[in-house]
């Protein structure tokens, strides 16, 4: 490899071991077994090889986040089914990937001042939404573009979500079962046994005066 690739492996091992704000320009150049000329030649700065390491390890985990979301169900599994097995996959990158997601956080948090990172996660999002909607809905060409778009936008909030979660305590993060029943629990209108709608769940109402 040359110095740029030499630079963006040690920035990505860098973003994983220390973080996006507490990696030096020091760091990668001892991480990459380069110099820290090469890092203005290739690159400008040390922000904008961070933020190109970040998007490229973004990147390389979304093709494996489309990897454990290909699942084989059988031909009678419930859309629920396959929700929960798809869930089961991705809470397995929140294990593995953790760091990775710990410093696309940290940037996120100060995503106004990183315009290069802000374009290419809306460029993504072009793709990644309608990718999500196929994933979990199994949708196809048909399917109408904006309600492909609101379905992955809604699988995107909720993979955020859950994410975060996890980084902040995976003790009580939700699982992919905690996750199906809640799902269930939404869409049949209950909690437990007891509709949402049942009187005795409504305030009452204040006697006249």
């Amino acid at each position: 490899m040359g110095h740029r690739e030499d630079l963006l492996v040690g920035a990505k091992r860098c973003l994983i071991d220390k973080g996006y704000a507490r990696t030096t320009a020091r760091d990668i150049v001892a991480a990459s077994g380069t110099n820290l000329a090469s890092i203005g030649y290739h690159f400008g700065s040390k922000e904008a090889l961070l933020n190109e390491a970040l998007i490229s390890s973004t990147e390389e985990w979304g093709e494996e986040l489309t990897a454990a979301m290909a699942v084989d169900t059988k031909n009678d599994a419930t859309p629920l089914d396959r929700f929960e097995l798809i869930w089961a996959n991705v809470v397995q990158l929140f294990v593995t990937h953790r760091q990775l997601w710990s410093a696309t956080f940290e940037i996120l948090a100060q995503i106004e001042h990183v315009p290069d990172v802000r374009r290419a996660l809306i460029e993504a999002n072009k793709y990644a939404r309608p990718g999500l909607a196929k994933m979990f809905q199994r949708i196809d060409e048909s399917t109408d573009e904006k309600d492909a778009m609101v379905l992955g936008a809604f699988h995107q909030a909720l993979l955020t979500g859950v994410m975060s979660q996890w980084l902040i305590d995976p003790d009580s993060a939700p699982t992919a079962q905690d996750l199906s029943d809640a799902l269930r629990m939404i869409t049949s209108g209950s909690i437990g046994n007891a509709p949402l709608d049942d009187p005795a769940d409504q305030p009452e109402a204040a006697p006249a005066s």
